[in-house]
């Protein structure tokens, strides 16, 4: 199920030359499925997709497939705000073995209600996988409200979830409240799944379960099954990693971390850089104390 639980948007390795780092992605599924993830996203924001041609996707799509081996699914993220290169994108994912996709709303172009609409069915009609809806004002320039979503959910057969990365606990709401039986919501925040989960949402895609993927797993699946004390017991413990993931535009923290953690080499995609020194000051002081093993004390 893409729609339950939790899914690691997993960030892309890069070596020295700037390619793909096969091994190292390698690496990092396993660490995945070594910390119990419901699923993994392949080339979202934090694998720095909109720097990757369509190559690289492939490859990464391939390679996750192969490697996972069904163990999880593998949502890729295909969107883009050009709705032809989206359905042939999208394609090439399923040919490679995917079971989902994730759609950001297309960004600059900024299109109306009906301009959303017809994006998001035209990719519903001409490929036949689950798909999600990725809603991220930050990165998108545009909000795109509950009406506009459950629309989409209602004339789309495929769209059976929306990503919610707008931080407004009050528009998914509005969107859980009135969805369709099929449609779920995922939240897009890592420190916004808990309240999420508690009003609704049937899991998350994250960012922080790249490094904590048990610890995180724990206070999802503590909250989906409303032990909502022990999940509120995580929260406070994951709050540190939560604020460093975003010292800096994401993924700079997290694929910092994971550097210091010995699993990828610190190489990012332009226009993306290295940290500043101060950023990386405190995120040293932050790595010290990360361990997948904590548990909260019954």
């Amino acid at each position: 199920m893409i729609t339950t639980g939790l899914h690691t948007a997993v960030v892309t390795p890069f070596t020295a030359d700037g390619d793909l780092d096969i091994p190292a992605f390698k690496r990092l599924l396993d660490v995945q499925l070594n910390g119990g993830v419901d699923g993994i996203v392949v080339c979202g924001s934090t694998g720095e997709g909109a720097t990757l041609n369509t190559q690289e996707k492939i490859q990464l799509w391939n390679t996750a497939v192969e490697h996972v081996s069904g163990r999880v699914p593998i949502i890729a993220g295909t969107g883009s705000n050009d709705t032809r290169a989206t359905v042939e994108l999208s394609r090439a994912a399923k040919a490679c073995g995917v079971q989902g996709l994730l759609l950001v709303t297309p960004y600059y172009n900024k299109p109306s209600h009906n301009g959303l609409l017809a994006h998001f069915r035209a990719i519903s009609d001409a490929v036949d996988l689950p798909q999600i809806i990725y809603n991220i004002p930050g990165r998108s320039a545009q909000n795109v409200g509950p009406e506009t979503q459950l629309a989409i959910a209602e004339t789309c057969g495929n769209v059976v979830a929306t990503k919610e990365a707008s931080a407004n606990l009050e528009q998914m709401c509005e969107i859980i409240r009135h969805a369709p039986s099929h449609f779920s919501l995922l939240a897009g925040d890592d420190s916004l799944a808990l309240p999420a989960i508690a009003c609704g949402a049937t899991g998350t895609i994250a960012v922080i379960s790249n490094y904590l993927p048990r610890v995180f797993g724990t206070l999802v699946h503590a909250a989906l099954a409303d032990n909502m004390l022990r999940a509120r017991e995580i929260q406070m413990y994951l709050m540190p990693f939560y604020k460093a993931n975003f010292i800096e535009t994401n993924p700079l923290p997290v694929k910092y971390i994971l550097h210091k953690l010995g699993h990828i080499a610190l190489e990012y995609r332009l226009p993306l850089i290295t940290p500043l020194a101060s950023t990386m000051d405190r995120l040293d002081a932050v790595v010290t104390t990360i361990d997948d093993t904590w548990t909260p004390v019954d």
